[in-house]
């Protein structure tokens, strides 16, 4: 079998996107696949020298501190101006990108961002004709115009929620060319239980009662204020609070009283073996803390208000729709709204029990299938004429 350049296109706004890449090269590996995966921060790739991080500001450091201090209201209004500036530096974009192409010359190329999708297909197809382009969503559906679907581009869409691939096929994309998965990518690890796991023993030994609801508190990598509102409504309630990075944010919660055993968590990379402690999950309705924490069979409380990022609005309805969970107006409310949800959890756990994810074994062998097309249809060109047909000035 051949080996095969892949390369993994991703950036660190909030940090899901290099999480999906992560987890899919991961996937990849397992599935014993002889390709060559290369994960490409587009940030880098745009910015080498880091010179507007040093002479102006960072975008991804701007909008990752936004995250961490809840400040998310009016980011729909931010996104459409970003989308314009992308829209008047598109020439520049290709120019860069082409240049990129020619020194890497991958065989496929997978993104995993929103935004930029147009600039990196009109750079690749400029450069490296027959080189297939992937968009894999890392959200439950897209939020148009010009965020992941760029309608009339000829490429693979991998979608994670049949709203996402009714949303390709009426963008007008091939339906031979819209991939549907059974949810979103997540770690391998979330599937692998380890050996001499027991969780009573687990839950008992860090001063919980595992015959009480014990719930998994998580905001992304640098916690969420929200978490306090949390903490101060539930004094009664077993938590695993887990503030990532955010240190000042785990001082305050620690000083808080409560009635119930906590844990007030920093930074953890084993993100899969808390949860695997917690009976239900709290937390904003991102893509991938949802889609881990119904894997492990939690079902979540999110809310949805004006300060929920446009790009998870839609998560909170498929939460809704399945009934997965509750979505609350505030925070604020959580304390009598968890009596009911308590009460109902085995309806719940059923409902989420119902909805596996195989999401990160699926897509390799969807990209295995388009590599494979893109060969028998010779559209491929080889390498050692793409120097001489792509011309990085036109």
């Amino acid at each position: 079998m051949q080996t095969r350049t892949v390369d993994l296109i991703y950036f660190n706004a909030g940090g899901g996107h290099r999480a999906s890449a992560l987890a899919l090269q991961q996937g990849i590996a397992l599935a014993g696949l002889p390709w060559q995966v290369r994960l490409v921060n587009l940030t880098e790739v745009l910015d080498p020298q880091g010179t507007l991080r040093k002479y102006a500001f960072s975008p991804e450091d701007y909008y990752n501190a936004r995250l961490a201090r809840g400040l998310t209201l009016g980011l729909r209004h931010e996104l459409r101006l970003l989308q314009g500036v992308l829209r008047l530096l598109h020439p520049t974009l290709l120019k860069i990108l082409k240049l990129h192409w020619l020194r890497t010359e991958p065989d496929l190329v997978v993104s995993l961002i929103p935004n930029f999708n147009r600039a990196l297909y009109d750079s690749l197809t400029a450069t490296l004709p027959g080189v297939p382009f992937v968009t894999l969503l890392t959200d439950l559906a897209d939020l148009p115009p010009h965020f992941w679907m760029e309608p009339g581009q000829d490429q693979h869409l991998i979608c994670g929620s049949p709203r996402a691939v009714q949303q390709a096929l009426e963008s007008g994309f091939a339906a031979d060319k819209v991939h549907a998965t059974s949810g979103m990518i997540i770690r391998p690890d979330f599937y692998q239980t380890p050996v001499g796991f027991d969780r009573e023993v687990r839950l008992r030994a860090l001063g919980f009662d595992p015959r009480r609801p014990v719930g998994v508190v998580m905001f992304g990598g640098h916690g969420s204020r929200s978490m306090t509102t949390l903490a101060e409504q539930l004094p009664d309630v077993q938590l695993f609070l887990l503030c990532g990075h955010n240190a000042r944010l785990a001082a305050r919660l620690r000083a808080l009283p409560s009635t119930a055993p906590r844990a007030v968590m920093g930074f953890t990379s084993d993100v899969a073996e808390v949860m695997r402690l917690g009976d239900f999950f709290i937390g904003k309705p991102g893509p991938g803390s949802l889609s881990e924490a119904l894997h492990l069979g939690l079902p979540v409380i999110v809310t949805r208000n004006a300060w929920t990022m446009p790009q998870e609005r839609y998560n909170t309805d498929w939460v809704r729709d399945n009934g997965f969970g509750l979505v609350l107006s505030s925070f604020r409310a959580i304390g009598a709204a968890l009596p009911a949800f308590l009460a109902d959890l085995p309806d719940y756990r059923a409902r989420v029990a119902a909805h596996p994810n195989r999401a990160v074994f699926e897509v390799p062998r969807v990209l295995d299938a388009i590599l494979r097309r893109a060969d028998q249809a010779g559209l491929r060109v080889p390498t050692w004429l793409r120097s001489r047909l792509a011309v990085p000035g036109r």
